[in-house]
Parts: structure tokens; C-alpha cells; sequence
């Protein structure tokens, strides 16, 4: 096999720097490892051997395949044995001096067109490359856990980057059979900036009081379609790994708002509710099993109001046609009945706010969510304000579960649960094709194959209306007065002449 880097070091014996040593060896390569700890590169070695003898053992590689590429991986004891390497990948600690000094003593040893790659998630490709004699060789090429099964690959271009450096490395990726990405030497890069609306946001609502951990994640699983709720999700990357990137993004941008983090991770992760490696975060875990709590029945209810939609709902004839489906007595007078449950589906407002711009009585005003296609849903989301009566809250949970779909009631909150947090996805991602950090389609490969989005941002903005998302943000950032909200100009210029957010510009 013709490789682009016949020899390559990886520097590292960790989970990561295991993972890339195996691809970089089924890619033709031959492969030297090295650890500061000679038993933890052993035994890097021993664990990537045995991988491929799990391969062997499923049919996946023939007896002569393992062999092969049991030859070409070797640990080394120093760095000095890393002197014919063509390509050197450290996977060390997330540390500006470390990573700083180690290229600095390799710069010492390889011959000069040599490619230095820092695995790094979050540090500067252009702060570590400064200092050395020849910044242009040093890239990033950043890999997600564990390498073999995440198949993106983001190569990171500093400032002083060459271009063929990052080529090369683009087509090594393709070579080891995964997905490259190219991105601007940026706080983040692609996936960790694009994936933090999706927590940071989620954590919002809980501190507003509106809706649980758990009803959180079931709408966004339900309505939106995530495999895991944002919850869940940092319960899995545990709270060490996941609040740290949040606060070091966020100050990298300098106090950017649409990248706070929130005082509720920070104090978990001080009383070490990490998540399931610890066995509480967001939830509790018992022999690593989730607990989940059973949610609340269905309210009973004896007589069912007249329901009333306001002419200003979302989506209002597919609302109207849903009530109708339903069984419900339907008022379409221009004004509400003293008897009848007002129902309003606003984009970015909260119920408090339609009734009172729209004159509505607030203790019979229900809010829907109708950003969504109800039949693209397994889930429709209820929201009362701070006058709504119990009896017209039971009632209108009452009806919009009579046909066995999930309902869930949360407070008061402009753009409900799933407005808020895809068009803050949305919005981010616009804002990062706005700096050029990434082309759209970079973007969209990044993270529907690194977060497991079941689309990526800027087809979700497509899917639900570029106008619609920026209706919610507009109408947020009048709810909240905060600029976290307020629109990129990507987005804003694309929704206002129609035209797709994935459009790649001339």
C-alpha cells in the first residue's frame, strides 16, 4: 500500500494516540510510538494488536492481513528514535507549554519537511507552532474518540500553515478510510464550536425554572429527533471533560454571549457529579444503567372546553386541522368565549407576552409548539404562563394526548424548549460560515458524523425555515434583552432574499 507518509510517530499511548497509531499503521504506514512511560507505550502497542486480532477473529481481516500490520507498528523508548518519522502526531496533555516544548525538541531531530500534527481540541495550532524555526510544517489534526469509530477528522490550518502540509494531511485521512474536514486555526475549531448551542442552551432553560433534565431531553429526542438529549449527553462525556471546553471556548472569544456557560455545570462538576463514569450527574446510574423517572399521566378530565386559536398561531390551519382530529369543539368567532381555552403557537415569544400584545385573558391562554410539522413529531410541547388556570392547563394536555402522543407541559419560556435550542444551533453555525472558519459543506459533514445530529445545522435551518429561525431569535432577543440571540448575518441576509443556508458562495 502507497502511503503519503511512509513513516509516521505518534506520540502518546493513551486512548487517542492507540487509535491513530492503528490507522495510521491500516494505511500503509509504518508506525513508532512513544510515551514518556515505556510500560504505557508497551502496552499501547499490545492493545492496538490485540484489535486487530478481534478483527481477525470476527472475518473482518484474514491471518496474513494481521501479520501485516502487526509489523508495522513498533513502540520506541525516546524521541531520538523518532528522527526518520515524515510525519509526527502527538496526542499529549491539553497543554500550551508541553505541546510547545516537545515540537520544539523534535524540530531538533527530524529533517525539516517533516509535518508536525497536534491532536489538540482546544488549544491554538498557531500558538503552539510559534517559536519554532519552521511554523509552516505544523498543523492540526484533530480526532475524535475513539479514532477508529468517529469518522471526521477536522485538519487545522494556523496561521503561518502551508497549504500542502494540510493537503497532505486531508488525503492521509482519506487514506485511513475516514472523512477530513478543513478548518481555520479557531477556538473550538468545527464540532466543538458548532456543538455549543446545543448544551449551553438546554442549561439556560433549566435555570429559568421552565422544564427538568429529563423533560428537556425528551422533547429535544421527540420533536427534533437527537440520539441523545443534551443531559444525557454530558452525562456521557462527563462534566470534566465537557465544562472545561465550555468556559475555555467562551473565553477564547472573549465573553462571547452565545458561548456562556452556566453556573449549574460549574457547581456539579465542583461536588463531582460527573456523570455515569460516576455513577450521578443528571441522572443517576446503577451498574452503569440510566435511572429514569416514569412521567406523569395523563390528566383526567370531565368536560372539555371550546378551544379558540389565535389568528396570529404558527402553522395555525395545521393546528386548526390537528383540534379537529382530535375531537375538539372548535369557536371561530373573532374573539374567545368567556368559556373557551385560547390557544397561541408563537415563534420566540412567550405565552405571557402574546396575551397580553394580543389581549387575551392569560388565565385561559395555553402555548403550543408548532415550529415543527406535528406529524414529523413524537412529541407536542405545551407551555402555561404564570396566570394559567390548572383546569385549562389539564384540558388542553388532556386533548393533545387523546391520540397517544407524548405531551409535555413546561412554563413559560420565549421560544418553548426546541426553538431555543435549534436556532441557537442554527445561529452558531451561520456565524461560523460568516468568520470562514469552514465551508457549509465542512460544516454539515463535521457534525452530523461528529455529534450525530440527525441533520447538520444549516440543513435543520433549511428544513424548518431560515425566516422562521430568525422570527424565534429576533423575537427572543425581545424576550430576554440578551445579544445572545441576536442574528448572524449569514443567517439574516440568506432568510431575508430566500436563499438555502448550505449555498456555497462564488
Amino acid at each position: 500500500m502507497n502511503t503519503i507518509f511512509p513513516v509516521v510517530g505518534v506520540i502518546g499511548a493513551g486512548a487517542m494516540g492507540s487509535g491513530i497509531a492503528q490507522l495510521a499503521a491500516q494505511a500503509g504506514s509504518t508506525v513508532l510510538v512513544f510515551d514518556t512511560r515505556p510500560e504505557a507505550t508497551q502496552a499501547s502497542v499490545s492493545s492496538v494488536a490485540a484489535q486487530w486480532d478481534r478483527l481477525q477473529a470476527k472475518g473482518r481481516l484474514d491471518a496474513t492481513a494481521t501479520q501485516t500490520l502487526k509489523t508495522r507498528l513498533s513502540a520506541v523508548d525516546t524521541l531520538a528514535e523518532l528522527g526518520a518519522c515524515d510525519l509526527v502526531v502527538e496526542a499529549v496533555v491539553e497543554r500550551l507549554d508541553v505541546k510547545r516544548a516537545l515540537f520544539s525538541e523534535l524540530e531538533k531531530i527530524l529533517r525539516p519537511d517533516a509535518v508536525f500534527a497536534t491532536n489538540t481540541s482546544s488549544l491554538s495550532v498557531t500558538a503552539i507552532a510559534a517559536g519554532l524555526q519552521h511554523p509552516g510544517r505544523v498543523a492540526g489534526f484533530h480526532f475524535f474518540n475513539p479514532p477508529p469509530l468517529m469518522k471526521v477528522v477536522e485538519v487545522i490550518a494556523g496561521l503561518r500553515t502551508q497549504v500542502q502540509v494540510c493537503q497532505k494531511l486531508m488525503e492521509f485521512t482519506r487514506q485511513m478510510g475516514h472523512t477530513p474536514v478543513m478548518a481555520q486555526d479557531s477556538p473550538g475549531f468545527i464540532v466543538n464550536h458548532a456543538g455549543r448551542g446545543y448544551g449551553t442552551e438546554a442549561l439556560r432553560i433549566v435555570s429559568e425554572g421552565i422544564a427538568d433534565f429529563e423533560t428537556i431531553d425528551r422533547i429535544l429526542r421527540d420533536q427534533v429527533g437527537f440520539k441523545l438529549g443534551p443531559f444525557e449527553l454530558m452525562d456521557l462525556t462527563a462534566l470534566d471533560v465537557s465544562h472545561p471546553v465550555m468556559e475555555s471556548i467562551y473565553h477564547q472569544y472573549f465573553e462571547e454571549a452565545r458561548y456562556r456557560p452556566s453556573v449549574i455545570t460549574a457547581q456539579r462538576l465542583a461536588g463531582g457529579m460527573l456523570g455515569r463514569k460516576t455513577g450521578e450527574g443528571f441522572y443517576r446510574y446503577i451498574d452503569g444503567v440510566i435511572q429514569k423517572v416514569p412521567e406523569a399521566p395523563v390528566p383526567e378530565v370531565g368536560e372539555m372546553p371550546p378551544f379558540w386559536v389565535s389568528p396570529r398561531a404558527a402553522r395555525r390551519a395545521e393546528l386548526l386541522s390537528l383540534l379537529k382530529s382530535l375531537g375538539a369543539k372548535i369557536e371561530t368567532g373573532p374573539s374567545a368565549s368567556p368559556l373557551a381555552l385560547t390557544l397561541v403557537a408563537p415563534l420566540g415569544f412567550d405565552i405571557t407576552t402574546v396575551a397580553v400584545v394580543e389581549r387575551l385573558d392569560p388565565a385561559r391562554t395555553v402555548g403550543i409548539d408548532m415550529l415543527i410539522d406535528d406529524a414529523a413529531t413524537k412529541r407536542r410541547v405545551l407551555a402555561t404562563n404564570p396566570a394559567t388556570r390548572t383546569d385549562m392547563r389539564d384540558a388542553a394536555h388532556a386533548l393533545f394526548a387523546r391520540n397517544g402522543k407524548a405531551v409535555s407541559v413546561i412554563r413559560d419560556s420565549g421560544g418553548f424548549v426546541t426553538q431555543r435550542v435549534v436556532a441557537t444551533i442554527i445561529n452558531i453555525a451561520s456565524d461560523m460560515c460568516q468568520q470562514g472558519i469552514c465551508s457549509p459543506r465542512d460544516l454539515e459533514l463535521a457534525v452530523t458524523l461528529g455529534l450525530g445530529y440527525p441533520l447538520g445545522p444549516l440543513a435543520m435551518g433549511d428544513r424548518y425555515g431560515p425566516t422562521n429561525v430568525l422570527e424565534v431569535l429576533f423575537n427572543m432577543q425581545t424576550v430576554y434583552g440578551d445579544p445572545r440571540y441576536r442574528p448572524s448575518p449569514w443567517l439574516r441576509r440568506r432568510g431575508a432574499i430566500g436563499l438555502s443556508l448550505t449555498h456555497e458562495e462564488n
